[in-house]
């Protein structure tokens, strides 16, 4: 009897090359430090644009499938991390080149301004974007006045000086003013407006974004034209006289 139950096992087909027995898993290959840096960093966007930046490393690490003091291994802190992720998602997406799309003068003002919101929005007006920015100033107001700040500093003294240029107030020597700045905001907070109602609010948007953006942006020129050189000579007096007649 022994004998016979050898045999038969013995006369089992072996399992083919490369093929686990039924009942066991492959191991989980082993992520590379720079995969499992990325995947914590991943993972962390998609957790605080859910539940914003109260959320606890715990729970986060529960759901990337890793013990907590691994996660610690990479980020000294949560604070490190929340660092991390504003590093990502807002310089990271960042692009210098818009700034550089905003002064060329070779392409009419309109259509600069359409192709930056095309491009800055595809960049930024996103769900996990949007929501981490707002979590991020309820939390405290250091991440977003870093952001803001670095709008302001590269991005709106060209818009506005461009402003100028089509308005025919164009001086050079003149420095941007904060009157003129928020001028400026008016627009550029529309458009973050739009975003955040068509993704935080999940309001039906009946006008296509880009049909939006044209209309505000024709809307905004025609009132610069008659707004923004009054601004200027309020602010600037006779050295903001025209320099020419209005240009495109």
């Amino acid at each position: 009897m022994a004998t016979s139950r050898k045999a038969a096992l013995s006369e089992r087909p072996a399992a083919p090359a490369g093929r686990r027995p039924p009942g066991r898993t492959a191991p989980k290959a082993r992520l590379s430090p720079a995969e499992r840096e990325r995947q914590i960093i991943d993972g962390a966007i998609a957790y605080f644009s859910e539940v914003g930046f109260s959320g606890q490393t715990r729970e986060l690490s529960k759901r990337l499938g890793i013990t907590q003091p691994l996660l610690y291994r990479y980020f000294s802190s949560k604070q490190a991390l929340i660092e991390r992720v504003y590093q990502t998602v807002f310089e990271g997406r960042w692009n210098p080149a818009w700034v550089s799309l905003m002064r060329d003068r070779s392409i009419p003002l309109r259509e600069r301004l359409v192709e930056f919101y095309r491009q800055y929005s595809a960049a930024t007006y996103r769900p996990d974007w949007l929501r981490i920015y707002l979590y991020a100033g309820l939390s405290g107001p250091v991440l977003n006045q870093r952001y803001i700040n670095h709008i302001q500093r590269e991005l709106l003294p060209v818009y506005c000086r461009e402003v100028r240029h089509y308005c025919g107030v164009e001086s050079p020597d003149l420095p941007v003013a904060e009157e003129e700045i928020e001028f400026v905001w008016s627009l550029h907070g529309g458009m973050f407006y739009y975003a955040v109602r068509q993704h935080i609010y999940l309001l039906p948007m009946r006008v296509e974004f880009m049909r939006k953006v044209e209309t505000a942006i024709d809307n905004f020129l025609a009132g610069a034209r008659v707004t923004y050189p009054r601004l200027i000579a309020s602010l600037h007096g006779a050295a903001a006289a025209p320099a020419a007649r209005r240009r495109r």
